[in-house]
């Protein structure tokens, strides 16, 4: 009976796994992009990853019989990494607050980036790679696996309050440049040593350790200086930088699966990146190379008016008898952990007749979609969630714009003001409503570092307070008025 076939079932398995895993990669990425289908897209995603981990585990029956007294520790050691990462995951999934979830995403995306150039250096120190071609991709992709994790951990402390202002100092474009010349430099080197072995100015490991850490350097190097209004943009960013990562190394592991991912996840990110760029009017270089968010060159225009305090169950009242309301949230609502409080007070006003719509700004909050995965965890309806774009027009005939927690996404002077870091910038225009509410702790600045001129309109009146307790209030002004139950 011939039985070479069971030696080729093993690939077999793997290349149809590998294949199924791809096409639930982009299927769960398909449904991500509704918030209606983006749960079931993230479990379908996520069923897809384990397919590729575990069909993994069947190149055990390739292994050469040289490798097979280490190949029992080695599946030992994957086992253990996959239930100590998963059961970290599991727990951070679980606790993680909605205000530190960029910065869960900014650390899962830098370690991403970790892993593609964990898989580079593998093949480096293993000089495992065949060619010159697979030897630039290998070097091309830790590169930029290595920026991303790099670069990703400051976003992350930054995000985390761990780095509180952007580190910036004369000349540092030029010396950022200057440190991706060297880079380059010992690349090439390792390309040229691969080739000929004489030219040996450094050993091949050292070189490979200088440029993982020149990589290291530059990532760190290229995010210092960056504002925090421009968070969300660097974070996708780096994501995209990541899937290309780990598309580039899955061609030197000649892995389908890895390939396939990584591209739509670079795809991805990439698209994303561009829209949010445009979203704030500036390109992606702009955000990169420039200092955006420093308010201490920005000389504003003098802002009339004065800013008009207003108790929280008059304004709630005001809201009651209004015929339609626009709410703006921002990041002060996901601080605050008020979105269950406001979605109780947006269904008082549902049940008096009132017309309420949430009005999302793409770069509100500190991550993209951070508003849309807040108010879903409320379990506000889709179909109240407007998008720039298509919300914009209403706010002239609305009587009532509440805004909780945002500032610069909102701030007149985007339009108005030319000396303005976000003049340019697409706004909400929540100050055209007849009657605007704002809903802060303070009179502080928004992300970059610019006073609102909205706070001092004639019709914008101020409610200070944790949004919490300030919606708290609004309710209780409400249902004194004898309102049917919340429904």
């Amino acid at each position: 009976m011939d039985t070479t076939w069971l030696a080729s079932l093993p690939a077999l398995l793997i290349g149809v796994a590998e294949l199924a895993a791809a096409l639930l990669f982009m299927y769960g990425l398909h449904r991500m992009a509704s918030p209606a289908t983006a749960a079931s897209g993230i479990s379908v995603a996520g069923f897809g990853m384990a397919v590729a981990v575990l069909a993994s585990f069947l190149y055990a029956f390739n292994v050469e019989a040289a490798a097979r007294p280490d190949l029992y520790l080695n599946l030992g050691l994957a086992v253990v990494a996959l239930l100590l990462g998963g059961a970290v995951a599991w727990w951070a999934g679980r606790t993680v607050a909605m205000t530190a979830m960029p910065q869960m995403v900014a650390i899962y995306n830098g370690l991403g980036g970790g892993a593609a150039g964990a898989i580079a250096a593998v093949e480096l120190f293993g000089t495992k790679t065949h060619g010159m071609t697979a030897l630039i991709v290998t070097l091309l992709g830790a590169l930029i696996g290595a920026v991303s994790m790099s670069g990703s951990l400051i976003a992350w402390a930054k995000l985390n309050g761990v780095i509180k202002k952007p580190l910036r100092f004369k000349g540092q474009q030029a010396f950022n440049g200057l440190v991706f010349l060297a880079t380059l430099a010992v690349g090439a080197y390792l390309v040229v040593a691969s080739e000929d072995k004489a030219a040996a100015l450094m050993t091949v490991p050292a070189a490979i350790y200088l440029f993982f850490g020149c990589a290291l350097v530059l990532g760190i190097l290229m995010t210092l200086p960056i504002g925090g209004a421009d968070m969300p943009v660097v974070i996708s960013i780096f994501n995209a930088f990541t899937g290309l990562a780990v598309g580039l190394e899955g061609y030197v592991l000649q892995n389908p699966a890895l390939m396939i991912a990584g591209m739509v996840v670079g795809a991805a990110g990439l698209l994303l990146t561009l829209l949010m760029a445009k979203a704030m009017n500036r390109s992606v270089s702009n955000v990169v190379f420039t200092n955006f968010g420093e308010a201490s060159k920005h000389k504003p225009s003098k802002i009339k008016g004065e800013l008009k305090p207003m108790q929280a169950g008059d304004a709630g009242i005001a809201m009651r008898y209004a015929s339609s309301v626009i709410i703006v949230p921002g990041y002060g609502l996901a601080a605050a952990q008020a979105q269950g409080k406001l979605f109780d007070f947006v269904k008082l006003l549902q049940a008096g007749g009132v017309s309420v719509k949430f009005a999302i700004h793409p770069v509100a909050g500190r991550m993209p979609g951070q508003m849309d995965v807040l108010l879903a965890e409320a379990g506000v309806p889709y179909d109240m969630i407007f998008q720039l774009e298509d919300v914009n027009p209403e706010f002239k005939t609305t009587d009532i714009a509440l805004v909780i927690g945002a500032n610069d996404v909102v701030n007149p002077a985007a339009r108005t003001d030319k000396s303005s870091p976000i003049f340019g910038m697409p706004i909400l225009n929540a100050d055209q409503a007849k009657q605007v509410f704002v809903v802060k702790r303070g009179e502080g600045k928004g992300y970059a570092g610019i006073v609102n001129a909205l706070f001092y309109a004639d019709n914008c009146h101020m409610v200070y307070g944790d949004a919490q307790a300030v919606m708290v209030e609004m309710i209780e002004a409400v249902r004194g008025l004898g309102l049917p139950a919340v429904a």
